[in-house]
């Protein structure tokens, strides 16, 4: 299993661990962990490294 910190571009402040999915809705980002925690972000996916499990994100 691939599970993914997700964090803020702008300073790495993380949002979310243990990401397991990421649903893209327009300019929401729709993210959920492996607890079933879901947390709605009004940005975009700048990267993703699959290596290092990382997704940044340009959100406010």
């Amino acid at each position: 299993m691939c599970l993914a910190t997700v964090q803020k571009e702008s300073d790495n402040t993380v949002i979310l661990k243990m990401v397991s999915r990421i649903d893209v809705d327009g300019d929401k980002v729709i993210l959920r962990d492996i607890m079933g925690e879901t947390k709605t972000i009004t940005g975009r996916i700048l990267m993703v490294d699959l290596a290092n499990s990382i997704v940044k994100l340009d959100c406010e």
